[in-house]
């Protein structure tokens, strides 16, 4: 038997170059499956992604979600792709298994952890306080810079990684620091800033948007006490989760996530289409 895609839905594009379509698997002419390709991304036409891969339970473990991926990365690369993405979540064994048999490699992570009822205490001499106006019009300007240059890192063009930076951070702080559901807090030792945090509520939780030690204050524990004011912060909040996302290559903030008990909800993966 056959395993092939079938479009299911109108290709759509945009002048941009955008595209994305729906595909059911079939073997043969029996629907077994769904999936979505896209080359919608941030990063322009020329990286796409495989989306909501899905198998019907009594065709499971039989191959179809490898040729699946396979001719979708076949799809990808008619369209002018140079690189594929995709996104799978922490509890599903299979895609995970899919993922390094096909040699994706782990760009980045989402996690979440379960609030305690009570916030946990910061170290001694340590304490939180509210963001200054002064303080956040110097983040601000930072904040642009650097999420500019995190894209261009990451292959997207100047020009476009500046422009998104403009635009995310006008959507997520409309009011600057006195945007509705936003918190920014600064972490001081001994009466010294030493870092500064940015949480906001997210679903029904609260999302760590933005979290950092000073770089002359880095390697004394500061991270930590960030990250448990951040607890504290989203439990004043009264939310019982708190999320956030972290690149694979950042080990000593995977580490320290991991010791607090954040656990990964999804693994994000891409290769080079050759």
């Amino acid at each position: 038997m056959t395993t092939t895609l079938r479009p299911s839905g109108p290709l759509q594009q945009s002048d941009s170059g955008a595209r994305s379509r729906p595909y059911e698997v079939r073997v043969n002419s029996r629907r077994v499956g769904a999936l979505l390709i896209a080359a919608d991304t941030p990063f322009g036409p020329t990286v796409g992604e495989i989306r909501d891969l899905a198998i019907d339970e009594p065709d499971r473990r039989r191959g179809r979600a490898t040729v699946a991926a396979l001719a979708a990365e076949e799809v990808l690369r008619g369209w002018g792709c140079r690189r594929v993405r995709i996104s799978v979540p922490a509890g599903s064994p299979g895609g995970l298994r899919l993922a390094a048999a096909l040699g994706y490699t782990e760009s980045s992570r989402n996690m979440a952890k379960e609030l305690p009822a009570a916030p946990p205490a910061l170290s001694d001499g340590v304490l939180g306080r509210p963001m200054t106006p002064d303080e956040y019009a110097a983040w601000d300007v930072r904040a642009r810079t650097d999420y500019a240059a995190n894209w261009v890192a990451r292959g997207m063009p100047e020009e476009a990684a500046l422009a998104k930076a403009r635009a995310d951070h006008d959507a997520q702080l409309p009011r600057g620091l006195a945007t509705p559901g936003a918190t920014f807090a600064v972490l001081e030792a001994a009466g010294t800033p030493v870092g500064h945090l940015w949480v906001a509520a997210a679903g029904e939780g609260s999302y760590v948007y933005d979290v950092a030690v000073a770089e002359e204050h880095r390697g004394r524990g500061y991270g930590r006490d960030l990250m448990l004011l951040a607890e504290r912060t989203a439990i004043a909040a009264g939310h019982r989760v708190l999320e956030l996302h972290v690149f694979t290559a950042n080990t000593p903030a995977l580490r320290l996530y991991e010791s607090l008990g954040y656990r990964a909800t999804g693994l994000n993966y891409g290769k080079q289409l050759i």
